[in-house]
């Protein structure tokens, strides 16, 4: 009743929906109305914070968004779009179904040899657009000349206006302009500031990206899910598109904001786009914040130290060296709320502030456990090898070496199974298929098996070496704390395919 999903919430992604789920990607739904698709697995859309808050990306927001358009117009989503946007536009050959008649492209595994199938897309408003590369440069020069199209307003001028621009995170509602509008989203490459969107698919990744004060732009696609590669070839497209262009210079560096000290501390990333790896993203994205006088700088994983200048107000931009000055504002120091500290970064992440004994422990808890988890698996061949001698053998002591072992190879088969599948992902986790189930039962081995590392401690004789209870004792504790904090999040028992 206060806070509800908006329109605009769908097309900003600021719905706090998860995304969609591994089956919701995994099926594949020729003939399936977008009605349909919908019915299939709504338990992702529910809203984990206040809709209008964050900025998370959602596939499925789009797709309510062409529901909307389906009931309002009595259309099919497929039919209103090429009727009203791909004719006008000029995109002759563009579809949301599989092209009839029209020679298409073979998507390919990493080894560039085995083909991807065609995949019908569940929701096809995410993102299914089959297109020729003349259509895509019309699409282009659709933004460039600002909605119109061969002489022809397609859309009003301030219609594309209100696309790059984004107006629902609370980092956009204190007045960051960098970040994602309507579908369209704002990035800074090499001192320019690109509007567009990017996209991917099991074998195919595309871009879409252009300079709307310059009037240049690209669009790109390749049949294969090399990111090196495509990164390569968006930068040398940058660097074309740009050649003889003079970058917009940065604005000036403010005074700091008196206020930004309050800002100083550990945050932790709060807006996770996928609630499966909340677990780890929220570990990994520990970052420290510190504020001097002329500067704020954060450190973390992805963050090494990376300096932001104040611009105006509390917005700040990144001012790292001379080439990576940035033109516009990407950090916005969000006003305190019931909610707790907030900082926005580039208009689609955002940090919440911690505790800093919280932050700490985290530390010293990834530290033990990764120390644990070595000195398990390093210890191993040690008493194995000992063990095929009668007189080393310690029965005894067997439980305090074995249970800790369990759970961890049962961790790394886990891991094992998530790298193994990385190439096929949706067949192998958005079922129900051995890949898939050996995941959901290894998660329960290791919770298992850690639990009775704790009660063979607890249930070990006297005669138990001291050295060898005390590891027994280290390990066992950490394993524990682990599982329960895998458990709250949801990875023990985990059924990618539900």
């Amino acid at each position: 009743a206060t806070d509800p999903v908006r329109v605009v919430d769908l097309l900003e992604h600021t719905t706090g929906w998860d995304d969609m789920h591994l089956r919701e990607y995994a099926k594949d739904a020729p003939g399936m109305s977008l009605s349909e698709g919908l019915d299939y697995d709504h338990h992702s859309r529910t809203s984990r914070w206040r809709p209008g808050t964050r900025m998370a990306y959602c596939n499925s927001g789009p797709a309510v968004a062409g529901a909307i358009i389906e009931k309002v117009t009595g259309q099919r989503f497929e039919d209103y779009v090429d009727e009203h946007l791909f004719k006008p536009i000029g995109m002759a050959t563009a579809t949301y179904l599989p092209p009839q008649g029209r020679p298409t492209a073979t998507l390919y595994h990493a080894d560039g040899k085995t083909p991807y199938r065609y995949w019908h897309i569940l929701l096809r408003p995410a993102g299914s657009i089959n297109a020729s590369a003349e259509d895509m440069a019309a699409y282009v020069q659709f933004y460039l000349n600002r909605g119109q199209a061969r002489g022809t307003a397609v859309m009003p001028t301030g219609s594309i206006d209100r696309m790059e621009v984004p107006t629902r995170t609370w980092a956009a509602q204190d007045g960051l302009r960098l970040g994602y509008g309507l579908s369209n989203y704002a990035t800074v490459a090499d001192g320019f500031v690109y509007h567009g969107h990017d996209g991917g698919v099991n074998g195919g990744l595309t871009e879409m990206a252009y300079l709307p004060e310059f009037g240049v732009g690209y669009s790109f696609s390749i049949n294969a899910g090399n990111g090196k590669g495509f990164k390569a070839i968006a930068t040398a497209l940058q660097a074309y598109v740009t050649r003889g262009l003079t970058r917009p210079a940065p604005p000036a560096a403010a005074p700091m904001p008196a206020a930004a000290a309050d800002y100083a501390g550990w945050y932790q990333p709060d807006s996770p786009r996928n609630a499966m790896f909340a677990f780890l993203e929220r570990l990994m994205g520990l970052t420290r914040v510190t504020v001097d006088s002329r500067a704020l700088t954060m450190t973390g994983s992805d963050l090494a130290g990376t300096h932001y200048v104040p611009v105006s107000g509390m917005q700040l931009r990144r001012d790292d060296a001379p080439d990576h000055a940035e033109p516009v504002a990407s950090l916005q120091l969000i006003t305190p709320n019931a909610e707790g500290r907030f900082i926005g970064l580039d208009g689609a992440a955002t940090f919440k502030r911690i505790p800093a004994w919280l932050a700490i422990a985290e530390i010293m808890l990834i530290a033990w456990f990764a120390v644990a988890v070595a000195s398990i698996l390093l210890y191993a061949p040690f008493w194995l090898l000992a063990g095929l001698s009668k007189k080393r053998r310690r029965p005894a002591e067997r439980p305090l070496r074995v249970w800790p072992l369990v759970a961890v190879l049962a961790l790394c088969s886990v891991v094992g199974i998530g790298v193994g599948v990385s190439d096929d992902i949706l067949d192998a986790l958005g079922a129900l298929t051995v890949p898939s189930f050996a995941l959901f039962v290894g998660t329960l081995v290791f919770a298992v098996a850690s639990a009775w590392s704790a009660v063979a401690v607890w249930k070990s004789p006297p005669g138990v070496r001291r050295l060898v209870r005390a590891h027994a004792i280290f390990a066992s504790i950490i394993l524990v704390i682990a599982t329960l904090y895998l458990a709250y999040w949801g990875v023990i028992g985990l059924r990618t395919w539900a």
